[in-house]
């Protein structure tokens, strides 16, 4: 028992330094092409990272049109985004934004075997900004604090999107179903002199 209890202890010790560790050089989440065969044998998803670390903005953005020419080598314009989990450690994926000039929306989508789950159980940072909505992202490097508020009408987001945000398909039986569903959240800066306390109520007193 003794000889389990230092090994169990040992490994306690292990985690615990490589959280730190990883809370002061960040870990960005892993990133696969959305346009790959290795994205859909993935199962269109990617190993999720913990912090994001860079410069925080500590001024507000008048205008979002410009993450549209960020151009990373790898990531290409998409984003990073980290949200609060319920178990104290962030959970961090890669996005893409959807700016309409001061406005910034983040988007994600649902097929497969995710639309057997309901939302926003489908996806562990659905769940998180669900229950805590505020998060920060990485957008070029910097990062932003953010919060963030579910678009629930899907005429609205048909509007913003150009598109219907629900897409289906007639199977052998020649039955629709539904073969996937594109959800939107619009963003708020946090934390910004400009917007008061940067909560969404104060940056909506700021705009009227």
């Amino acid at each position: 028992m003794s000889t389990l209890r230092n090994v169990l202890l040992l490994i306690v010790i292990l985690a615990a330094v490589a959280l730190v560790t990883l809370r002061i050089t960040g870990l960005d989440p892993r990133y696969i092409d959305p346009s790959s065969e290795a994205f859909v044998e993935s199962g269109r998803t990617a190993w999720p990272g913990l912090w994001l670390k860079g410069e925080v903005v500590k001024e507000p953005v008048e205008n979002w049109d410009w993450v549209y020419q960020v151009n990373d080598p790898v990531r290409g314009n998409t984003i990073m985004l980290e949200t609060r989990s319920w178990y104290g450690i962030p959970h961090s994926v890669t996005i893409n934004p959807v700016a309409r000039g001061e406005i910034l929306y983040i988007s994600g989508s649902e097929q497969d075997f995710r639309l057997e789950k309901e939302f926003p159980d489908s996806k562990a940072w659905w769940a998180n900004v669900e229950r805590d909505p505020r998060v920060r992202m990485k957008i070029d490097g910097r990062i932003y604090e953010m919060t963030v508020v579910l678009i629930p009408d899907r005429a609205e987001i048909a509007r913003l999107l150009g598109r219907n945000p629900v897409t289906t398909e007639v199977g052998p039986d020649g039955q629709e179903r539904i073969t996937g569903i594109r959800h939107l959240w619009r963003v708020y800066q946090r934390n910004i002199p400009e917007y008061g306390d940067g909560s969404v109520a104060s940056r909506a007193n700021a705009s009227l």
